[in-house]
C-alpha cells in the first residue's frame, strides 16, 4: 500500500492512504542504517509504501519514495546529525513577532537560507499586529520593508482579530504548506483561524522570558477544507543551518546573488576583498545591514545566537 505521512511521533508513523483512512505504521531498522544522517529517517510529506502487518491493523514501511524537497535543520541534541522537518513541501510559512516572544532577523535569515538552498518558497507572517504600540508597528514595518524589497512575500496576519485570514487561505489553496516559527508566534492560534475545526492546543507565552511553551510536540499534516494541506510543526527556538560550502552561502541571499557578477574576483566571499560588489552596495544601504550580519554568521559558522537583536 501506498500512502503519506501525516504524522511523526518519533517511532510510530500515521500514514494516510485517503481522506478516510489513516494506519499506524512503523519502519523496519535498515532505514536507520541505510546512510540518512538525520534523527528521523522518515518525515511528514514522505510518500511511502508499506505492508500490513500479521494483526492487519498496523504497517510497516518498507519504501521512501523520492522527494521533491524537504526542509532540514541541525538536530538540537545531536550537533552531528540532522532533523528533516517535512518533505514534499509547496511553501513555507514563517510566523514572526516583533514581541512577545521577539523573533530576531538572524533567525529570519537562517530559515529563508534554509529554503532557498531546499528551493522551497518562503512567505514571511507578521503576526500579532493587532497587539503592537507605534514603536513596535515601526520596527515591523523596517524589518518588512527589508524583505519584501529583497522580493519575499509578507503579510500582516492577526490570528485572535481574524485580520487577512482571507488572504492567507488564498496563499494556501491547493497546496501543501508548513507553518514554522519560534515557541509562541501563534502557530496554532493561526491555523485554527484558518481551520476551526481543528481546535489545536494552545498557550499562553512566559511574561518572564517572553518566549513561547511547546504546544506541539510533533510536526503534524492536515487536510484543508478549502483545498490543499497544512503541516503544523514544532516551536523551534534556533535553526542551525546544515553543509552550507561558504562559496555558496551568498547565493542563498537572493540580493547578494544579484550582483555578486559586480565582485572583481569569481571567487569573492565579500569579507577583505576588494572592489567587492556586496560590501559596496551594504555601505551605499541597497543591502541591509542586517542581512550581511547574518551572511557573516553563516559564514564563520555561529549556529548559537539565535536571539540576538541585529536590527535594533
Amino acid at each position: 500500500m501506498t500512502g503519506v505521512v501525516t504524522k511523526s511521533t518519533g517511532s510510530w508513523y500515521s500514514v494516510r492512504v485517503d481522506n478516510d483512512t489513516v494506519i499506524d505504521c512503523r519502519i523496519k531498522g535498515k532505514f536507520r542504517l541505510s546512510g540518512i544522517k538525520s534523527t528521523n529517517p522518515v518525515t511528514v510529506g514522505d510518500v511511502v509504501d508499506f505492508d500490513m502487518e500479521a494483526d492487519n491493523e498496523n504497517g510497516i514501511i518498507n519504501k521512501i519514495h523520492k522527494r521533491k524537497n524537504y526542509i532540514i535543520r541541525k538536530s538540537v541534541n545531536l550537533s552531528k546529525q540532522t532533523h528533516i522537518i517535512a518533505a514534499n513541501i509547496d511553501q513555507v510559512f514563517l510566523l514572526v513577532t516583533i514581541d512577545n516572544p521577539p523573533t530576531s532577523t538572524s533567525f529570519i535569515d537562517r530559515f529563508l537560507a534554509t529554503a532557498e538552498a531546499y528551493s522551497i518558497p518562503a512567505v514571511i507572517l507578521f503576526n500579532k499586529i493587532d497587539l503592537y504600540s507605534k514603536e513596535l508597528l515601526a520596527k515591523k514595518q523596517a524589518i518588512e520593508k527589508t524583505y519584501r524589497d529583497i522580493g519575499y512575500e509578507c503579510l500582516d496576519v492577526s490570528a485572535t482579530e481574524k485580520i487577512n485570514i482571507d488572504k492567507l487561505k488564498i496563499f494556501m489553496k491547493d497546496k501543501v504548506s508548513m507553518f514554522s516559527g519560534h515557541s509562541g508566534v501563534g502557530k496554532s492560534t493561526l491555523i485554527n483561524a484558518v481551520f476551526p475545526e481543528l481546535d489545536l492546543k494552545t498557550a499562553k507565552i512566559s511574561s518572564q522570558h517572553k518566549q513561547g511553551q511547546h504546544t506541539t510536540t510533533f510536526a503534524e499534516m492536515f487536510v484543508l477544507p478549502f483545498g490543499g494541506y497544512i503541516i503544523d510543526t514544532p516551536g523551534i527556538k534556533g535553526f542551525g543551518v546544515v553543509d552550507f560550502e561558504k562559496h555558496e552561502i551568498g547565493d542563498y541571499f537572493p540580493e547578494f546573488f544579484a550582483i555578486k557578477q559586480h565582485c572583481k574576483f569569481n571567487n569573492c566571499l565579500h569579507l577583505n576583498e576588494p572592489d567587492c560588489a556586496i560590501k559596496k552596495a551594504v555601505e551605499n544601504e541597497k543591502i541591509a545591514e542586517s542581512r550581511y550580519v547574518s551572511y557573516l554568521q553563516l559564514l564563520e559558522g555561529e549556529n548559537e545566537n539565535y536571539r540576538i537583536d541585529d536590527w535594533s
